[in-house]
């Protein structure tokens, strides 16, 4: 008996020897560093065996030992990791700007490659960010074909997709933008973007057209900014200083702690500038925080915070005559008030990402922003305070239909604000010159409340490997509420009131064939709609225009990707058509007075062109020609403006071409560079296509030196030129401007002349 039970024991010991320790399970999970997609098809190699496995269709897998592996996936940068331990790991993969139609979109949140994407969409890497300099978001935005923005100053800017938004007379409307997660449109349209630092962003994402139905539908399109994510098992701190022409100066410290499951950062920026004009100082210090926390296999949570303090001058526009002989002055009345934007602005959202299984998994945010701003301007001061709040969830799941694969996605985005504003007169002509701006009697006190609900479905339904069906549905419903708080007299009505605008349903479809793996075509049709501000419903006796409408439109589109010459040519070819009716236009009463109507109809025709060439691909040098081409043909079909007929003239307020060409270089001995110019065509300034701008070429340089000091200790230095040619251009056009008082209207607001800047970075790994 003795002898049994000793046996038994010996065995026991054997087998718990053997299958605990003697196999080793390493199990994981492949992911975008960016946006946490999982990356499915990923190589795992042994670097050792050179044995090959892949990732599964969630992102995850298994090796059964320790040891070397390098993880490499088409479209993203390789990389070789120790696996040391028996635990699960996260291995995040960073996009390779070299294979962007490798790379995976979430701009649906159904994860596909973009070469398999039935919308036209463009990614700017964190690589296009750094081609010039870290301080103004639009020589970025305008190397993206269809995308155009106008920067008066760093704080005065209008950006337009495809020609939508370009009637807004000031800052950026119809375009919707978020966050990660979080929108940055506020209740009534208005959409902000340059406040927050590039250093923070580590990829934008352009969906061009109303094909977003998870986005809200908007005619012109989506921008995504996705902020530096903080990597797991990596630790860093790197510093920033750079300055530069009319007194620029900018430090960035960026730090990054991050475990095996657990990953933090925080990116802090300062910004100061004197400006090239009068009264064009800029100050703004941002503060952003991230965090990714890996809870369980089937549960992540993630956190992003985001504050900016914000003081700039405002020089405005100024007229024909001194646009041409003294750019560098302000406009007479905001020069002598001291007109300037002082704002504190802040975002903060946490989003839950349940997989329930394979099959099915749900994402959720929670969100909350604010703003307070104080804006003295000549013609009256304007305080403003707006609170949001807001959840986005959605279920996105997987299935078979007819024995083929449909992933689908379903949820929706519930948005709040309260808008609060007073304006007060402004006292600057009774003081002294040099005073400034000074505050007197309030003229006004106003709150609204601004909510609509987004509800969408979209599914890519694959007919075979090589042929993709995409259908969305998006509906939307907006409402505002107006409060009157100023007194009531003979001279002031109370403009107390509420409207509800009618459900707008707003579908998509699209298709996606694969002719090979190098070479794809796309076509949608799209229904979008953009959204009416409170103040354009608003008519001079109070009352609300209830008969208003919100533009909307349908977008035909055909476009077609490839890689060709063994993926050393990069191309994306985009035509459209858009028609939009109810074409609503802000007519201006007063300096500060506007009522909206609705006056007709636009065509949009355009093509978008996108070309990358690998000139030179050798292991200690790369040198990439590439070019971007945007036609814009867009009409009035129909408007009519009171007495006015604008029928057929051409949009005011878009340039009928762009062009951006230029060379990328690096070298494995530590020298980069690029060289980048820029054509913008001509633009209607006033409906009647009367007055044009004049087209310009802008050229700029950059060149910098990258080195390791130590093992752990990089330095980059880098020198940049801006309109290294010296062009008189205006960099952004106030359309249809009227003079008040007898003075000439003031469309013109001037572009740096040549300027420079360079800096220094320290990169340090811990």
């Amino acid at each position: 008996m003795n002898f049994i039970i000793k046996r038994l024991l010996a065995f026991l010991i054997i087998s718990t020897t053997y299958f605990g320790f003697g196999q080793t399970i390493i199990k994981g999970k492949i992911v975008d560093s960016d946006n946490g997609t999982p990356l499915i098809s990923t190589k795992i190699i042994e670097a050792n065996t050179k044995n090959i496995s892949t990732s599964n269709s969630d992102g995850t897998f298994e090796l059964s030992k320790i040891g070397i592996y390098i993880f490499k996936k088409e479209g993203y940068l390789e990389k070789t990791i120790e696996l040391k331990k028996n635990k699960y790991y996260i291995i995040q993969l960073s996009i390779n700007p070299a294979e962007l139609n490798e790379v995976i979109i979430n701009a649906n949140h159904i994860p596909k490659k973009l070469k398999k994407a039935t919308a036209t969409t463009n990614i700017i890497s964190e690589e296009d960010i750094q081609r010039s300099n870290n301080t103004d978001f639009a020589p970025i935005l305008n190397r993206t074909p269809g995308v155009f923005m106008q920067s008066g100053a760093l704080n005065t800017n209008r950006i337009t997709i495809r020609g939508i938004g370009s009637r807004n007379l000031f800052g950026t409307s119809k375009i919707r933008a978020y966050y990660k997660d979080i929108p940055l449109t506020n209740g009534s349209g208005e959409t902000t973007i340059e406040d927050f630092d590039l250093a923070s962003i580590s990829r934008i994402e352009i969906i061009k057209g109303a094909t977003s139905s998870i986005y809200g539908a908007g005619l012109g399109g989506t921008i995504q900014l996705t902020p530096q994510n903080a990597f797991l098992n990596n630790s860093n701190f790197n510093s920033d200083l750079s300055i530069g022409s009319f007194g620029l100066i900018k430090g960035i410290l960026n730090a990054n702690f991050g475990n095996s499951k657990n990953s933090f950062r925080a990116v802090y920026s300062n910004t100061y500038s004197d400006g090239y004009r009068e009264n064009n100082k800029y100050n703004r210090q941002t503060f952003t925080i991230t965090s990714n926390h890996f809870l369980s296999t089937k549960d992540e949570l993630s956190f992003l915070a985001s504050y900016v303090d914000l003081k700039a001058f405002i020089p405005s526009s100024i007229n024909e005559t001194n646009y041409l002989n003294n750019p560098k002055f302000a406009a007479f009345t905001w020069k002598e008030s001291q007109g300037f934007e002082d704002s504190k602005r802040g975002v903060f959202g946490v989003s839950w990402n349940h997989e329930y299984n394979g099959n099915l998994k749900l994402l959720t945010s929670f969100f909350t922003s604010f703003r307070d701003a104080y804006e003295p301007r000549p013609f009256n001061i304007l305080k403003e305070n707006t609170l949001a709040l807001g959840i986005r969830s959605r279920l996105l799941g997987k299935l078979k239909l007819f024995n083929k694969n449909m992933d689908w996605t379903f949820g929706g985005e519930l948005f709040n604000d309260t808008y609060k504003y007073e304006t007060f007169e402004n006292l600057y002509e009774s003081f002294p010159v040099g005073t400034g701006s000074v505050e007197g009697d309030r003229l006004s006190n106003f709150k609204e409340k601004r909510n609509y609900y987004n509800l969408f479905f979209e599914t890519n339904f694959e007919f075979s490997e090589k042929t993709t069906l995409s259908i969305g549905i998006n509906l939307n419903e907006t409402s505002y509420k107006l409060e009157d708080n100023f007194p009531v007299s003979d001279e002031n009505l109370n403009q107390s009131a509420s409207f509800k605008f009618k459900s707008i349903l707003s579908p998509n479809i699209g298709v996606a064939h694969l002719f090979n793996n190098n070479l794809s075509f796309y076509s949608s049709i799209s229904h979008g709609f953009s959204p009416i501000s409170l103040n354009e419903t608003l008519l001079p006796n109070g009352q609300i225009n209830s008969s208003l409408k919100p533009e909307t439109g349908w977008n035909f589109e055909i476009g077609t990707r490839g890689d060709l010459l063994n993926n050393r040519l990069q191309f994306n070819l985009a035509i459209y058509r858009l028609n939009l009716k109810n074409l609503l236009v802000s007519r201006r009463l007063d300096q500060d007075e506007f009522i909206g109507i609705n006056a007709g109809k636009t065509r949009h025709d355009g093509l978008e062109l996108v070309v990358s060439f690998k000139l030179i691909q050798k292991e200690y040098l790369s040198i990439s020609p590439f070019a971007n081409y945007t036609l814009n043909h867009f009409t009035f079909r129909e408007f009519i403006d009171d007495l006015n007929n604008f029928s057929g003239n051409y949009l005011t307020g878009v340039p009928y071409d762009i062009i951006n060409a230029g060379i990328d270089f690096e070298s494995t001995f530590g020298i980069y560079g690029n060289i980048n110019y820029q054509h913008v065509g001509a633009m209607p300034i006033t409906d009647s296509n009367s007055l044009f701008s004049d087209s310009y070429n802008i050229t700029n340089l950059k060149i910098g030196y990258k080195t390791n000091l130590s093992n752990k200790l990089k330095l980059n230095t880098f020198l940049g030129l801006n309109n290294i040619f010296d062009e008189n251009y205006a960099s952004q056009i106030l359309i249809n401007a009227s003079g008040f008082g007898g003075s000439l209207p003031r469309y013109y607001y001037p572009g740096n002349p040549i300027n420079y800047y360079t800096g220094i970075s320290l990169n340090y790994y811990f």
